[in-house]
């Protein structure tokens, strides 16, 4: 099984905030911790153009084709492969936001599935120059509703057979590319709701009928939205007993605390729930106490789990993206582009890497492991 991490924030962090990262007492590089561990590769994702107008960042990353060059570059020493990400859209995208990237704003459905396949393609050329080690793509991510919205939507009733037809037309002209560029690459199909059989059902079976070649379906698993282990689980392998496709984790996180880094006048910090009405709501759906002993037992046990279901492969989300002074998952930029400006920018995920608050190693970082 292999063993991977998202860490697309890295360089945009050590600019702004200058991460320090310790283990046992001494500063340590997280790279040398995750390769001695068996993590042999590293999941970049890539927007189109994650600038306003006027050229500020929208952060997170600000995950540019040129941040993933950067990147690969920074990692040469290492020799990781690579998982690369295409969001196609300028910022995040997710089951409730695929925004067509700004230049295409105007294009026809047919200018945009040319695009996919020339953006695909260039970037991917520049990433070879690199003589870089692309082992897995994605075309596209958490796709269970469809991608560039409005044309690539998966819309309901009579008219979700057609938005099929579409989806799967952007799909093979990405994949079309990678295939021109990097033969041997794996195409991964990358889906949330990763509880849901129906839903992978309908779109595996609806994509494949299509033509579109998968060679791995991909998931993202947080059990605070995606349920418990055994769903999960009865999914992944529903996928391999009637598809015949391997299947791996694409995405994977669980909190080590649910205090907020930030604290208010009183020196108090407040807790942090996702996606529950209240803390008791909140627990129910998770298979450990989010504490940093309940994530260490979360990451053993999913990666046992992960290897007895035969997943081939298992990538925690950006596990070094630590608070830090101008770190955050979206700049008023970067929130304005994809009309979230009402929530906090401050960085949601640090409750869920593999170094605490202040950067020290976790005992859940010591089971990620092979």
């Amino acid at each position: 099984m292999i063993l991977g991490i998202d860490t697309s924030t890295f360089l945009e962090q050590q600019r702004i905030s200058h991460p320090v990262y310790k283990k046992d007492g001494r500063v340590v590089d997280p790279f040398d911790l995750f390769k001695n561990q068996g993590v042999s590769h590293i999941r970049i994702r890539i927007w189109n153009d994650p600038y306003s107008e006027d050229g500020k960042p929208y952060l997170a990353g600000t995950c540019d084709l040129n941040n993933c060059l950067e990147l690969m570059k920074y990692l040469k020493k290492y020799n990781f492969k690579y998982l690369v990400d295409f969001h196609y859209s300028d910022f995040w995208a997710d089951p409730s936001k695929q925004f067509i990237p700004k230049a295409w704003k105007d294009y026809s459905y047919e200018q945009l599935v040319e695009a996919v396949y020339s953006f695909t393609k260039e970037s991917l050329l520049k990433i070879k120059e690199l003589n870089a080690d692309v082992d897995m793509i994605q075309v596209g991510n958490e796709i269970t509703n469809g991608m560039l919205w409005p044309f690539g939507h998966l819309d309901e009733g009579e008219a979700r057979q057609a938005s099929f037809d579409r989806f799967a037309a952007f799909l093979k002209s990405g994949i079309k590319a990678c295939h021109e560029i990097y033969p041997n690459a794996k195409i991964i199909l990358h889906l949330e709701r990763s509880y849901d059989q129906e839903a992978y059902r309908e779109i595996i079976s609806n994509l494949l009928s299509r033509g579109v070649k998968i060679d791995i379906v991909g998931s993202s698993y947080y059990p605070f939205w995606h349920h418990g282990f055994d769903e999960y689980f009865a999914n992944m392998d529903m996928v391999q007993k009637e598809f015949g496709l391997p299947v791996m984790n694409a995405e994977l996180g669980f909190p080590f605390t649910l205090l907020d880094y930030k604290k208010d006048e009183n020196g108090k910090a407040k807790h942090l729930v996702i996606n529950a009405d209240n803390i008791e709501d909140f627990l129910k759906m998770m298979p450990y106490y989010p504490d940093v002993e309940g994530q260490k037992k979360f990451v053993k046990e999913f990666l046992r789990l992960a290897k007895e279901h035969h997943l081939v492969a298992v990538n925690y989300w950006e596990p070094t993206w630590i608070p830090g002074e101008g770190i955050c998952w979206a700049s008023d930029e970067g929130q304005e582009y994809q009309h979230s400006d009402a929530k906090e920018t401050r960085n949601e995920w640090a409750n869920q890497c593999l170094f605490d608050y202040q950067g020290n190693a976790l005992p859940a970082l010591d089971e990620y492991k092979l």
